[in-house]
């Protein structure tokens, strides 16, 4: 179980990763960001954790890269992070109305290769949020939040 400080440490460790060479850095108030998470999971245990390095499609007006939380209660708060911005969304996984998991491939135009990807959507109504792994050292903690829901949202019957 993580608490909230083990998600603001994570967090902050991300954000310090997240600015590229080209990029100015990330002008974070961390203290600020702190007390902020805290104040969303109020609380709350948390069973998993996801950065997501780049932010999804959809994102690119709000941040530069969003956390992703599954409580031990099944709640998701799908956190955005920018120079200054915060946002997140809160859910319960039995709100989901699909849950999608893409295994593929993408044209990297810039290195002119094709490289794999792993995808895990949430939709509920009109929103959508994204896991994205790029890498495969990524791949289990995305496939780790699909188990978790798929079992919570669809358990075997005996």
């Amino acid at each position: 179980m993580l608490t909230a400080t083990d998600v603001f440490e994570q967090t902050r460790e991300m954000a310090l990763r997240a600015t590229s060479q080209e990029e100015r850095a990330l002008q974070i108030d961390y203290p600020a960001l702190s007390t902020k998470i805290e104040q969303a999971l109020t609380g709350r245990k948390v069973n998993l954790l996801y950065v997501n390095e780049f932010l999804p499609e959809g994102y690119e007006d709000q941040g530069r890269f969003n956390v992703m939380v599954m409580t031990s209660g099944n709640v998701l708060f799908d956190m955005v992070i920018g120079d200054s911005y915060f946002r997140y969304d809160v859910f319960s996984c039995c709100d989901l109305d699909k849950i999608q998991l893409i295994d593929g491939t993408w044209d990297n135009k810039e290195k002119r290769t094709e490289e794999s990807f792993l995808s895990l959507r949430l939709m509920h109504g009109d929103e959508a949020h994204i896991l994205l792994a790029l890498n495969d050292a990524q791949r289990p903690a995305v496939l780790s939040f699909a188990e978790k829901i798929s079992h919570g949202r669809h358990p075997e019957k005996a």
